[in-house]
């Protein structure tokens, strides 16, 4: 056993059953406490949303949280201080209120998601399933013709994220480990939905779907094979602990 990165998404896949938590808590506060590994949370939710939900569930205080879709990085015990150079990495090319103000004159199907959900590197909405497929490559088409260089994540059939090019979670966990020099086959990756596709494809980090993942990530998976990634058949905590045993991270 040595020290690891584990990096999960929470909703519907670190949090959804409470048994299999609990077991995957004890294993992993004891691994921290033994060998130094570290735990990162990489949600889609606000820092606001994401309190909420740790104040509700039995999670461990991480090491690191992404948040908002990978454009926030915030470290335990600075009190939730951003890490300004990840923050610096997405201003290029990235202009919040021009965006907006494009995506409100040209598509009136874009329906803003609440304030708490928008950031200063995220710009949210809902669209519906069945004007994606025409809005998507428009939206993306006349922001590039502005000179944007962003980045669209739609997910779950309704949310929409614009951020920068550079901002998802994947690439923030790639800045994560090349801070804490922490090699792609020493950490493993977890997920169940669209937004967590940019987790899988950093270099061969080690990836859990669970079992219980939506079916874009599913057919995004059977697209794209690799023996380092593994399609748990539990779902969330309980699908974790079976991919961290397959890896050889736990016994």
């Amino acid at each position: 056993m040595k020290s690891f990165l584990f990096v999960t998404d929470l909703d519907n896949t670190l949090v959804g059953e409470s048994g299999p938590l609990t077991i995957l808590n004890e294993k992993l506060k004891q691994h921290r406490e033994e060998y130094g590994t570290k735990i990162v949370y990489a949600t889609g939710r606000s820092l606001r949303l994401y309190q909420e939900l740790y104040s509700k569930n039995p999670l461990l205080e991480p090491d690191a949280l992404v948040a908002s879709v990978g454009t926030e990085i915030y470290f335990k015990n600075s009190n939730n201080i951003v890490d300004r150079g990840w923050a610096d990495k997405l201003s290029h090319k990235w202009d919040k209120d021009t965006i907006l103000a494009i995506t409100k004159a040209n598509f009136p199907k874009l329906e803003m998601q609440k304030e708490s959900e928008q950031g200063p590197y995220k710009v949210s909405f809902f669209l519906k399933e069945d004007a994606a497929q025409k809005v998507l490559p428009q939206l993306e088409s006349l922001l590039q013709e502005k000179g944007f260089d962003i980045n669209l994540i739609y997910s779950a059939g309704a949310d929409l994220d614009i951020l920068p090019r550079r901002g998802n979670k994947g690439l923030a966990v790639r800045h994560l480990r090349s801070l804490w020099k922490i090699d792609a086959t020493q950490t493993v990756v977890c997920g169940d939905s669209g937004n967590d596709i940019s987790l899988f494809c950093q270099e061969e980090e080690r990836g859990i779907i669970v079992g219980n993942a939506t079916s874009e990530l599913q057919q995004w998976d059977r697209e794209n094979p690799a023996n380092y990634h593994y399609l748990a058949q539990a779902p969330c905590a309980g699908g974790i602990l079976e991919g961290l045993k397959h890896f050889g991270f736990i016994e």
